[in-house]
């Protein structure tokens, strides 16, 4: 019992004359991990969402990127992973067209396969090889990040998608593939997935914390964090499931208010602490300071009054700058006066 390669199968409008029925998958989405097979040579078309019984001598018809299962009585019976038309031949032993896969499923195959007569009820299922794009996560709780930069603990909050890729179909087949279901998106079996993405998130952000990466740097870093997600997931997905992560793309990152203070105030310090920068600085804060006090309500002299006891408060802070910028002059000045005299070997010192 298994499928046999129809080299040569012409499709035309006497299809249905040539054989029993002709096996076609059904709506198979960007986001359909796997469909049933619907039959395109009956006289009345699938209509229930339920995939149709097939027979001995039926065609099956496989498009790139799909992995066709010949199921009977729930057990898998044959597969292939070529795509072409495929004659259903119960006299014949399981033909196993691995495709891309080489011999790596066929000892999975022995460990799912029947193994037993028919019992008549054959059922065609596809399952999606191509890239399942588009998933979208965000984190329920902010993610704490020690950056190095800040020498602080910051929290954030993380937003994007990412995809993933059946490498397993057998396994993915039996473990995620609800039983009697003939049509699976990713939003029937996400939650699980989702939970387990985010916590494998959380850690991969705090490993890339530990190798020195800035917070800021994260937006710009999907590569690595797509590399560290597959470390952290791959391995169990693949074991567990038959599948793994191919990209993780962020599309947005914030702070809490509490990091985003830390962060201003961080930034604003090593602002201030160029010279030039905070003596700019203290002198608009002083301008704006006297350009307030004209409009007072108390009165104009009062407000002058308590500008000139802040200034005085920070005449150290000014004096000290303007004293360094004075002494910078000064030693610039001595050396363009500073008398010149002439080596024997002729450099000028």
């Amino acid at each position: 019992m298994g499928i046999i390669k129809a080299a040569g199968l012409s499709i035309g409008k006497n299809l249905a004359d040539q054989w029993k029925e002709v096996i076609e998958p059904a709506d198979m989405g960007m986001q359909t991990l796997m469909t049933y097979g619907a039959s395109t040579g009956r006289k009345t078309a699938n209509t229930k969402g339920s995939a149709d019984l097939v027979s001995n001598g039926s065609a099956i018809h496989v498009y790139d990127n799909q992995f066709m299962l010949l199921v009977d009585g729930g057990k898998i019976i044959d597969y292939t992973a070529e795509p072409g038309y495929f004659l259903v031949d119960n006299s014949s032993e399981p033909s196993l067209f691995n495709g891309e896969f080489a011999q790596a499923l066929q000892e999975s195959f022995v460990r799912f396969s029947f193994g037993g007569e028919p019992v008549g009820k054959q059922k065609v299922y596809y399952i999606n090889l191509q890239e399942i794009k588009g998933i979208k996560f965000g984190t329920r709780s902010p993610i704490n990040y020690f950056d190095n930069f800040y020498n602080a603990e910051l929290f954030l909050k993380v937003h994007g998608t990412y995809s993933i890729k059946i490498s397993d179909p057998f396994k993915f087949y039996r473990e995620v593939v609800p039983r009697n279901a003939t049509q699976v998106e990713v939003d029937d079996v996400n939650e699980q997935f989702l939970a387990e993405f985010l916590e494998a998130l959380s850690s991969s952000v705090n490993r890339m914390s530990l190798d020195g990466f800035r917070v800021s740097y994260i937006l710009s870093k999907g590569p690595e964090l797509s590399k560290y997600m597959s470390s952290a997931l791959d391995d169990g997905w693949n074991q567990m499931r038959g599948m793994e992560i191919q990209s993780v793309g962020i599309a947005g990152l914030s702070y809490t208010q509490e990091s985003q203070e830390l962060i201003n105030m961080r930034n604003k310090g090593a602002m201030l602490s160029d010279a030039a920068i905070r003596e700019g600085y203290v002198q608009g804060s002083v301008a704006r300071g006297i350009e307030a006090a004209g409009s007072n309500e108390n009165g104009a002299a009062n407000a002058f009054m308590g500008v000139g006891i802040g200034m005085q408060g920070a005449g150290s802070f000014m004096g000290t700058a303007s004293d360094n910028n004075m002494k910078q002059m000064e030693a610039e000045k001595a050396k363009e006066t500073a008398p010149s005299w002439k080596c024997s070997c002729g450099a000028v010192n």
